[in-house]
């Protein structure tokens, strides 16, 4: 079990450091290339501030944490997109589903986590 929370740690460590950067890129002039209006990046900022908060503390119901995950595969996947049809270079349009990789082993080892801590919780 020791090994599992390594691993989901790690994997959530780098999810929310490489959504903080985007964060701040989303002001920086690489933004406004892509193509979104100014006011779907201050919708962005807060969703992804509340997705941050909602996966990385415990204290967060499973079904709420779910859907974090959830809003950050789309957030992932429009990235991909919105990178590829703006002209960027391939390796940047690929770059989110790297990212989206990691978002899964951490989603999965989430729910790994759970079913061990169910498993030790319940008497059998």
């Amino acid at each position: 079990m020791k090994k599992d929370k390594i691993i989901y740690w790690t994997a959530t460590g780098i999810l929310i450091a490489i959504f903080v950067f985007s964060l701040y890129m989303m002001y920086t002039p690489a933004y406004p290339h892509l193509g979104f209006p100014n006011y779907f990046r201050v919708e962005l900022t807060v969703l992804k501030i509340i997705g941050i908060v909602v996966i990385l503390f415990p204290q967060f119901p499973l079904w709420v944490k779910e859907w974090g995950y959830a809003g950050f595969t789309i957030v992932l996947i429009s990235a991909c997109v919105a990178h590829f049809n703006s002209g960027d270079p391939i390796i940047n349009a690929l770059e989110p589903l790297i990212w989206l990789a990691i978002l899964f082993v951490s989603y999965t080892y989430m729910h790994k986590l759970k079913r061990a801590k169910e498993t030790i919780l319940s008497p059998q």
